[in-house]
């Protein structure tokens, strides 16, 4: 198993000291908790919140000075330290992230340049940081991922059909979408970038594609390899650890699935004069990206969150207009299809969280111990609760480059 690369935990006795930042964050977080529906409960007994699911706050001071520090590291922070819990996660999550945009009063919303903290120089996506970046994630362990990711080993939204809970044949279907889109077929010259664990190249492979996929992720790209050797589709699919600004070579269709959240809005216009350059002319490209609303992307383009610091440092989400800004002014390719599967995403990552927690002693047997596993279920639940509060979305964008 490889070496487990995320920031120091959050120790449980040991919390940021600052009463005056504790106390208003307090007030804040009754104000804001009026209108939620959830229910605060502290340890004494006292109730708070506009009444539905349960949040137990079980040390306040923690959770308070945390809250204080930062609130947008603090919150995941203390529930990583056990400062508070809930019945079913997502569910008190969700109401909050329905509201991220009015939680804090308007009149202190200016305040927010003076409390935010800002993204870090050294998880900037230059050719060496997005390694380094991914490298935190990716590269946590093969294993893992194995243990809640379905049979295609596929870590991006599914596609299900109406009534579906069969992740690995939603999984397929996504997948198809996306060639779909790009026109893969037999004979096509198609390059992919960012391979994960080859599902989608081994996919196009099958439709008598000649492959060529990109990773930055050395974990990645030995398993990859491996799966698709054992397809029987190796000899068709070149797995090679190469950062998409160093790619060469022209290709009839190029698919892309939820890499350009890695990306980062300071190299957007890298990555698209990327897709414009490898493209053939009459080629078409297949993409799938997480978005948010445009004013919220604005808003928060320099925030830090909890998830840059445990999760995915360097990401960053686009809007569909920014997504279309880039296109327009990067490219010579028209956007011809679109299509949102928020709704699939919610259940994807509703699936993942079971099939974690599920298989929680498998994990642990790995090395992870309890700090984790609280991190990676507020992690997934965190999202899940995104994209059924609607603050989030995820669309395939089917693009093609004129003759």
């Amino acid at each position: 198993m490889t070496t487990v690369h995320t920031p120091c935990w959050p120790e449980t006795a040991i919390v940021p000291d600052s009463p005056a930042r504790a106390w208003a964050a307090e007030r804040l977080f009754r104000l804001a908790t009026r209108t939620v529906p959830v229910t605060v409960t502290l340890p004494g007994g006292e109730r708070f919140g506009a009444g539905g699911p349960e949040l137990r706050i079980e040390r306040p001071r923690a959770f308070f000075h945390r809250l204080g520090a930062d609130a947008k590291i603090g919150f995941g922070e203390s529930y990583m330290a056990g400062d508070w819990s809930a019945s079913e996660l997502a569910d008190v999550l969700t109401p909050f992230a329905s509201r991220l945009a009015t939680l804090v009063p308007k009149p202190l919303q200016v305040l927010r340049r003076f409390v935010d903290a800002r993204k870090p120089s050294t998880e900037r996506n230059t050719v060496s940081g997005a390694r380094q970046n991914i490298h935190r994630h990716y590269d946590l362990s093969n294993e893992l991922f194995a243990e809640f990711l379905d049979e295609t080993m596929t870590y991006s939204s599914a596609w299900f059909e109406d009534g579906s809970e069969d992740l690995a044949s939603a999984q397929r279907r996504k997948i198809d979408a996306i060639l779909d889109l790009a026109g893969v077929r037999d004979g096509t010259r198609l390059l992919e970038i960012g391979t994960g664990w080859g599902g989608l190249a081994l996919r196009a492979a099958e439709r008598g594609a000649r492959v060529t996929t990109l990773t930055i992720s050395t974990e990645q790209q030995t398993l990859a390899r491996k799966r698709l050797a054992e397809a029987g589709v190796g000899d068709r699919v070149d797995v090679v650890l190469r950062d998409y600004r160093e790619a060469e070579g022209s290709y009839d269709a190029v698919a892309s699935v939820e890499m350009i959240e890695a990306v980062g809005e300071e190299y957007w216009p890298a990555y698209f004069a990327a897709l414009d350059r490898l493209l053939a002319p009459g080629g078409r490209v297949g993409l799938q990206g997480i978005t948010m609303p445009h004013d919220r992307m604005l808003a928060t383009r320099r925030s830090y969150t909890w998830i840059h610091k445990y999760v995915f440092p360097g990401g960053h989400l686009m809007s569909v207009e920014a997504f279309e800004q880039a296109v327009r002014r990067h490219t010579s390719l028209r956007i011809r299809e679109r299509r949102s599967l928020g709704d699939s995403y919610a259940q994807t990552l509703r699936l993942w969280r079971k099939r974690f927690l599920d298989a929680w002693p498998q994990i642990s047997a790995l090395g992870f111990d309890q700090t984790f596993r609280r991190m990676w279920e507020f992690y997934l639940a965190y999202s899940e609760a995104g994209f059924r509060g609607e603050y989030l979305d995820v669309h395939q964008f089917g693009l093609t480059k004129p003759r």
